[in-house]
């Protein structure tokens, strides 16, 4: 039966061809098996690798203050 079908596939124009395949993808999705999906695991924020990695540097202490300081030399350097 398979290669019956087959034959008969090939046998079609290259247009109608696309929609058979267009067919068999849609019935495929429609149709497929439900996948149980387990939620992912939940980190907690505080324990992130990238929590901290810049505790050492001193000049960023004051987070607003250093953001405040990169934008006026990027800006400032830039429209002066």
């Amino acid at each position: 039966m398979e290669e019956r079908i087959w034959r008969e596939y090939t046998a079609l124009p290259p247009e109608l061809q696309k929609l058979v395949a267009d067919f068999v993808t849609f019935l495929r999705t429609r149709y497929a098996p439900e996948r149980t999906n387990k939620p992912a695991k939940r980190t907690r924020l505080a324990d992130e690798p990238f929590i901290g990695m810049w505790s050492d540097r001193e000049d960023m202490q004051d987070s607003s203050s250093w953001v405040r300081s990169v934008r006026q030399s990027e800006w400032m350097g830039r429209h002066a």
